[in-house]
């Protein structure tokens, strides 16, 4: 249990960090299509260790998640992309006080 999180925590605050990948990184434009809800669930695991065991910044984040949409994806709009990896992974930051008093 890393943290003192158990779980059951933490598989409620991955389920929060897919919901802010699907609604707010989303870079090939999926989000509202129930079939692909579990589209972006490769990346929740190291968003969510690089969030609350490496500390990491808001910037270290976006820059996983552009290198993810840019070099795996392939999408063609690099500066939309860099500005959603950006508000995801602030919104993510944001997020980290909460997880940590669950």
């Amino acid at each position: 249990m890393a943290h003192g999180r158990n779980k059951y925590q933490s598989r409620e605050n991955r389920a929060r960090v897919r919901e802010v990948l699907m609604r707010e990184w989303d870079p090939i434009g999926v989000a509202g299509v129930p079939e692909a809800v579990d589209e972006y669930d490769r990346y929740v695991g190291m968003v969510y260790v690089m969030l609350m065991d490496h500390r990491a910044t808001a910037e270290a984040i976006a820059t996983y998640l552009l290198g993810i949409a840019t070099h795996h994806m392939r999408p063609s709009a690099h500066t939309l992309l860099a500005e959603r990896s950006s508000r995801a992974a602030t919104i993510l930051v944001g997020l980290r006080p909460e997880f940590e008093t669950h």
